[in-house]
């Protein structure tokens, strides 16, 4: 019988004590920007908070700010996947556009994930590659929601994704300075915004 090791332990092969150091420096990293500010951030501090060596930093990244572009690509990619699945599960738009509100409770504006969020979006203002890589993930979850809303006969469904979009982001921002409306209050709203164009004679 094959003797099983824990994959960081003594048993673990090189590429899996890599896979474990570089896991351990992404989660430094999403740790502490929101902690400390992404301009804070250092080699040294996010290799003390993964308990490994400073080198290994520009070993398993070309450079700090492409470990921080990778957490910050991790973390916006679980931001949004969650609630786009919430969202596209949901029978028509508007109970989608709820249900992935709902989805998005924990998300307070002033939560670790928004900050980090927040932050990121503040940097990618001064640095173009990670401006690129938060457009694609922002640009691809849009046009999922609005393939979706095509589907279901929304209106210029490229707009309506925009403003749900941003319906999305202005929730979790106001949040963050006081109290806003609970998801079912806006389901109405919605209706009206993403339903589906009437023909013509339908009293509706």
């Amino acid at each position: 019988m094959t003797k099983a090791y824990d994959q960081t332990g003594a048993g673990a092969t090189s590429a899996e004590r890599g896979r474990s150091s570089r896991a351990k420096l992404l989660s430094a990293a999403v740790e502490l920007i929101p902690e400390v500010g992404w301009n804070a951030v250092t080699t040294r501090l996010v290799a003390s908070r993964a308990q490994v060596r400073p080198g290994l930093v520009h070993y398993h990244f070309d450079s700090l700010p492409a470990l921080l572009r990778a957490a910050a690509a991790t973390v916006l990619d679980d931001v949004l996947s969650g609630p786009l699945a919430a969202l596209t599960a949901a029978p028509d738009p508007a109970e989608g556009v709820v249900a992935a509100l709902r989805e998005m409770d924990e998300y307070q504006g002033d939560d670790p994930a928004s900050v980090l969020v927040t932050e990121a979006y503040l940097a990618a203002t001064r640095d173009p590659e990670l401006h690129a890589v938060m457009a694609r993930i922002v640009v691809e979850t849009r046009d999922a929601i609005a393939a979706w809303l095509r589907r279901h006969g929304t209106a210029q469904p490229e707009a309506a994704a925009e403003l749900v979009c941003a319906f999305f982001d202005g929730v979790v921002l106001h949040r963050a300075l006081g109290p806003v409306p609970p998801a079912e209050a806006y389901l109405e709203p919605l209706r009206r915004m993403l339903a589906a164009p009437t023909t013509e004679g339908d009293p509706r």
